[in-house]
């Protein structure tokens, strides 16, 4: 397998950064447009949900992005050390959104969900949260 790390400020500019980087990282898989739409939409709703609600806008948190792949698949790990999630279940639910000041959708991980084969949330509150997504190619 193939595979990348970044490590990045949760500063909004670099949400463009992340999926940028990634799209070139998987370039030698010559993916469909479809495909890359899909994995630029994850990259951008993991690394957006990070800021807003992790790090609660703060710009100094930590934002860590692994992608590695093969043939068959791709694996995206983002990690974040921002205030965890209390309720994953609860924040799991389409239109569930924990910033309503911020008028968001609350449809981030419903999103990531549907264009993953396989879409998992680690989280705890205080310590932070990792999401593990993977993409089949095959």
């Amino acid at each position: 397998m193939n595979e990348m790390k970044l490590i990045f400020k949760s500063r909004l500019e670099n949400e463009a950064f992340a999926r940028t980087c990634v799209v070139a990282f998987l370039a030698p898989l010559h993916l469909s447009m479809e495909t890359l739409m899909e994995i630029k939409t994850i990259i951008a709703e993991g690394v957006v949900n990070a800021m807003i609600h992790g790090y609660e806008g703060k710009e100094d948190g930590d934002i860590a992005l692994e992608v590695c792949y093969d043939e068959e698949i791709i694996i995206i790990d983002l990690f974040d050390q921002g205030c965890g999630i209390a309720n994953i279940e609860q924040a799991m639910q389409p239109l569930y959104t924990s910033r309503q000041d911020l008028e968001r959708s609350g449809m981030g991980f419903t999103i990531m969900q549907t264009f993953a084969d396989v879409f998992h949330v680690d989280s705890k509150p205080g310590v932070g949260t990792n999401l593990h997504i993977e993409k089949k190619l095959l």
